[in-house]
């Protein structure tokens, strides 16, 4: 009876969402009724400037001018890939790229700036960046454990776009606990309410919830873990997929706010998608390849830049592929990708996002590039 209100309720929202969905259906390689792709090989434009190396990508969005921002991983670059930058130089090339670059349309840098100053501290793994209307950039971090690298990442900064210090939430260091207001874990990304001034944080490397705080202030103001429950730290075990999925995150990945005011959470290793409302009410979720172990199928999602964002795309890290799905019911319209080192192919494809005009950006994390597919047929936005 509690299942049919709250799908009346739902309903009402004219929203079709069903409560729980098994594996969504995919359909055959032959449908043309989604968007079709094609990798754009001129974008960015390369060489990058001043013998820049990309290390891997922890984040990507795209702003109200198409502009393509990513978080780059300057650490994450072996010896001989930053050789011009070691002491003494062992070669003419590379250097480390900055972790936050912005992009134009067409592939050329328009600024870069970030890692560690006076006020803040700087994330020792870069993971999930996001702009507001302001211009104001957002970036967090993902690393849960103290290493030679540097102290755990409890903390989200708050920057002006050329770089300056805003505002911290949070601080470098452990957990303390899912359900702590003071402080985050290894947060991964970040979606904005700005008509409510809040900021909602998947955080979820070392936590289990999506955490929502005030934009100005910082403050906290709620949180919820799986299905709108409280978060907890209980052991999920190892993940096997022919066991019922835990009513617990395994690692929140992502999350994404619609224009009609619906959450969405990314629990990436349990190969889930989750819908909410604001306050944290469950809604439905969507199981895609639930075979795939862990890094999983549901790592980022991006909305169809249409009226109503019809569409979604879901990057599937551990079968290196991009889903096309329909929003109202989970269904799969069309995949395509697969691994690879070479241009159009994917290596742990870690962040997706649509521009204005449906092309889709991908920021990869082994691959260690951004890269551009065109929308060249099918639906268009």
């Amino acid at each position: 009876m509690k299942t049919y209100l709250r799908l009346l309720a739902v309903a009402a929202m004219g929203f079709a969402l069903p409560a729980v969905a098994a594996d969504a259906p995919k359909m055959p390689a032959s449908n043309t009724s989604g968007p079709q792709f094609k990798v754009d090989h001129t974008f960015p434009k390369l060489p990058l400037p001043n013998k820049w190396a990309l290390g891997e990508l922890g984040g990507m969005f795209i702003d109200a001018k198409d502009h393509i921002w990513i978080y780059n991983r300057p650490s994450t670059l072996f010896p001989w890939e930053k050789a011009a930058a070691m002491t003494p130089p062992t070669a003419e090339c590379c250097i480390p790229a900055p972790p936050v670059i912005e992009f134009s349309p067409e592939g050329d840098v328009l600024r870069s700036w970030g890692g560690p100053g006076q006020g803040y501290e700087w994330p020792t793994t870069e993971h999930g960046i996001l702009g507001d209307s302001k211009g104001n950039i957002w970036v967090a971090g993902s690393s849960t454990r103290e290493s030679k690298a540097g102290p755990a990442d409890g903390q989200l900064l708050k920057f002006t776009a050329d770089g300056k210090f805003i505002m911290q939430i949070g601080h470098a260091g452990p957990s303390k606990g899912s359900t702590d207001q003071t402080q985050l874990s290894g947060a991964a990304g970040m979606a904005l309410d700005e008509a409510a001034n809040e900021i909602y944080v998947a955080d979820g490397y070392g936590n289990h919830r999506v955490a929502v705080f005030d934009m100005n202030t910082g403050k906290f103001k709620r949180q919820w873990g799986a299905y709108g429950k409280t978060p907890t730290d209980a052991p999920v075990g190892q993940y096997d997929p022919n066991v019922e999925k835990p009513a617990q995150f395994r690692n929140v990945h992502c999350v994404q706010l619609s224009k009609d005011g619906m959450v969405y959470v990314c629990d990436r290793d349990n190969d889930r998608m989750q819908v909410f409302r604001k306050d944290g009410t469950f809604v439905a979720e969507y199981f895609y390849g639930r075979a795939t172990h862990p890094p999983g199928t549901v790592g980022h999602i991006a909305f169809w830049p249409d009226k109503t964002q019809s569409l979604l795309a879901v990057s599937d890290l551990g079968n290196f592929q991009i889903r096309i799905v329909r929003r109202d019911n989970g269904e799969v319209l069309s995949t395509f990708g697969h691994f690879g080192h070479y241009s159009g192919e994917l290596n742990r494809l870690h962040q997706i996002a649509f521009d204005s005009k449906g092309n889709i950006y991908t920021a990869e994390a082994a691959g260690k590039r951004v890269q551009k597919f065109a929308l060249v047929g099918g639906a268009k936005p």
